[in-house]
């Protein structure tokens, strides 16, 4: 057992001079090349999520938002599926358009709300609340009359292009539960917990929120956990969320590979994508950006700028014909004449 132990130990070793960074682009970009465009749908969430290659593109790309966000929460203290499931109605998102049929008459310049009360009554709303929320929203001009659950909003002052705009504005009109939280799912992780997943993503009122585990709780959104936690909060999802792609695609990918990738992408503090904006275009070797993409617009502005190439990457020696600085090119050997 300890003779494994040292020979296990000793297989981990990186070589003197290995370039890393090849070596984790290709084990990361070959498995990447074998990846499905499939996405997969979680049960009553009607949205799919994409997963395989179009979330990793997602991720290298450093995209502000996701296609698909989903939040995955979890409460202080855990419940029966009753109580989450009660919760899970709470932080539902709930527009006017959901609970209401709203049609508008240009001719008399009238806007008619309809309150449906059985949707009321599902999600615990209050009618009385819908119409405060209503009347406060609306601008000086336009009058509100209301009688049990029809709401009559009069606008004889205001032109036809106005009318249509406040329509719109009544339909995304924001009721009840968390902005940006959509179509909750209460469902068991491996643990067995009852957790819930939400299409969207905002975490910042959902942490305002007491029965919220907010060292539990997360997001697939990575800019929203940079935004909230930090690079090194931002770094871990990157992390997390690949080696989750490829634990799914069936790929064996050794984490540091992935971690390289992650610090690669956080090192100056900030999410850079790994393109010709982030990490490509950053690189100090003029040869190396002009080898990557926009040959001539690298080479210009190097030539404007007066920049010097210090020859210390792999590019940039191949091109000039000289041996890599990795491996046994970064090994310089004297030999005794005498």
């Amino acid at each position: 057992m300890v003779m494994k132990a040292k020979i296990e130990k000793k297989d981990i070793y990186i070589t003197p001079n290995e370039p890393v960074g090849i070596m984790a682009a290709h084990s990361l970009g070959e498995p990447g090349t074998q990846m499905t465009m499939r996405t997969f749908h979680l049960p009553g969430v009607v949205e799919a999520v994409p997963t395989g290659l179009p979330r990793l593109i997602e991720i290298v790309d450093a995209k502000k938002t996701p296609k698909k966000p989903i939040v995955t929460i979890y409460l202080k203290e855990k419940h029966e599926k009753k109580k989450v499931e009660e919760f899970a109605v709470k932080i539902d998102q709930v527009l006017l358009q959901d609970i209401a049929k709203i049609s508008e008459d240009l001719k008399k310049k009238q806007i008619m709300i309809i309150i449906d009360q059985k949707e009321l009554q599902l999600r615990k709303i209050g009618l009385v609340d819908v119409k405060k929320i209503i009347k406060r929203e609306l601008e000086s001009g336009i009058a509100m009359k209301h009688q049990r659950e029809k709401v009559l909003l009069i606008a004889k002052n205001l032109p036809l292009r106005m009318i249509r705009k406040l329509t719109n504005k009544m339909r995304s009109l924001h009721i009840a539960g968390i902005k940006g939280i959509t179509k909750p799912v209460v469902t068991q992780d491996e643990k067995r917990e009852w957790i819930i997943i939400a299409g969207g993503s905002n975490l910042t009122d959902l942490f305002k929120l007491k029965e919220v585990d907010t060292t539990r709780s997360t997001t697939n959104d990575i800019m929203e956990i940079y935004k909230l936690f930090g690079i090194e909060a931002a770094r871990n999802a990157i992390v997390n969320e690949i080696y989750t792609i490829m634990k799914t695609q069936g790929a064996d990918v050794d984490i540091r590979h992935i971690t390289l990738l992650a610090d690669a992408m956080t090192a100056e503090g900030e999410i850079m994508s790994v393109g010709r904006h982030g990490l490509s275009g950053r690189k100090a070797s003029v040869l190396a950006r002009a080898a990557f993409e926009e040959t001539v617009k690298h080479l210009v502005n190097a030539a404007i700028n007066g920049e010097e190439d210090k020859l210390k990457g792999v590019t940039e020696n191949i091109l000039i014909g000289q041996p890599v600085p990795v491996g046994t090119g970064l090994v310089k050997l004297k030999m005794k004449t005498e």
